[in-house]
């Protein structure tokens, strides 16, 4: 589990089959005490106790492991991506350690930074590759302990759910971008207050990359408003590097009329190799995967300023959600003094209970 003396929620170890039957880790538990305080923050529309949470990630892989973070403080919390159909995980493993080493935002992005794999990590600079191909729990699953996620979520917490559209035999594009509106109403009918539109998973081969299509987000965002009313929509994007600001700008365009808030980063998509120099996870499309933790901090941190800066620019009203090399307070911090309204963890809330009320300390 690496050489922090922290205890993950979730096994990297296990597949993910055997951790969503263990359930989190047991030993995952607070214990920093966050100070009692009567401040709330809001966050689209809502009042929170903290404006930090935890990213979509194993730590929302279904109710039990939800519960296990709003009991370990955090705030807001994000489901895993759900999807409207089964979808089966990447083979294993999904998750591994990867040497660390920050990608800046003025790396030449023509050549995509490669990385090996470790075999265990530092916390402080803690870096994982994931690779789960955006797997979703069968709705018959996932939408009933959506609705007993949702009945357990306390004064001052949020629970957001992610979901994506899924490409299935016979869909033509429209079809696709219709299943995003299916499973947002699957969401909206377990209850979620707020609806994640995941544009930017990197681990799925067929589906690509929706983010970058200005068109594409456009006519989601379009499609998922008109099914689910008034209820909060949160557009998740990944990186664009500095050369693509006039594409960034047209995407903020394309969701700004539909969302109340844009969120990134997500992963970020890189070779990963292992010590010999080899594919790192097996099977076929796997070279590259989504890397979150520390490398990714300089990335996350370039987007919301300039999400925030295209905001003011030209007057949208989304707010800004920063995610991406979160682990210490001083990441939050970070974050907020570049004009984030909340800022999330994937990496270091996967690892760290006490993340999240060692924050609130410093609020």
């Amino acid at each position: 589990m690496g050489t922090s003396p922290y205890h993950p929620i979730y096994d990297i170890t296990k597949t993910f089959e055997e951790n969503l039957a263990l359930g989190p880790n047991p030993n995952y538990k607070a214990t920093v005490k966050a100070p009692l305080s009567k401040k709330t923050y809001s966050l689209l529309g809502y009042k929170v106790k903290s404006p930090f949470g935890a990213a979509a990630s194993p730590t929302g892989a279904d109710s039990r492991y939800i519960k296990a973070m709003f009991d370990s403080g955090y705030d807001i919390v994000t489901s895993k991506t759900r999807r409207s159909v089964y979808y089966r995980p990447n083979s294993f493993p999904n998750i591994v350690h990867i040497v660390p080493g920050k990608i800046l935002k003025n790396h030449n992005f023509k050549e995509l930074p490669d990385r090996t794999t470790a075999s265990s990590s530092d916390y402080a600079t803690l870096t994982i590759a994931n690779s789960y191909g955006n797997n979703s729990l069968d709705p018959r699953y996932w939408v009933p302990d959506a609705q007993k996620a949702n009945a357990e979520v306390g004064k001052g917490q949020l629970l957001i759910t992610s979901i994506v559209g899924t490409i299935q035999p016979g869909f033509t594009t429209e079809d696709y971008y219709q299943d995003f509106a299916t499973t947002a109403l699957l969401a909206k009918q377990s209850g979620a207050k707020v609806i994640e539109i995941n544009f930017s998973c990197p681990n799925v081969m067929n589906e690509g990359v929706l983010c970058y299509d200005p068109l594409a987000v456009r006519a989601v965002c379009q499609l998922v408003r008109q099914t689910v009313g008034n209820t909060p929509l949160i557009a998740k994007i990944g990186y664009f590097p500095q050369p693509e600001q006039l594409l960034l700008e047209a995407v903020a365009t394309a969701a700004a009329p539909y969302v109340n808030a844009i969120s990134g980063i997500n992963t970020f998509a890189a070779p990963v190799y292992d010590e010999a120099g080899n594919q790192a996870l097996p099977g076929k499309g796997r070279l590259r995967a989504g890397l979150s933790g520390h490398a990714i901090k300089d990335l996350g941190l370039d987007m919301t300023k300039r999400l925030v800066t295209i905001r003011e620019q030209k007057g949208y009203k989304y707010e800004v959600i920063g995610v991406g090399g979160v682990l210490t307070p001083k990441d939050f911090k970070d974050y907020r003094s570049a004009g984030a309204d909340a800022v999330m963890s994937a990496t270091g809330a996967l690892w760290n209970p006490n993340l999240a009320n060692q924050i609130k300390k410093t609020l």
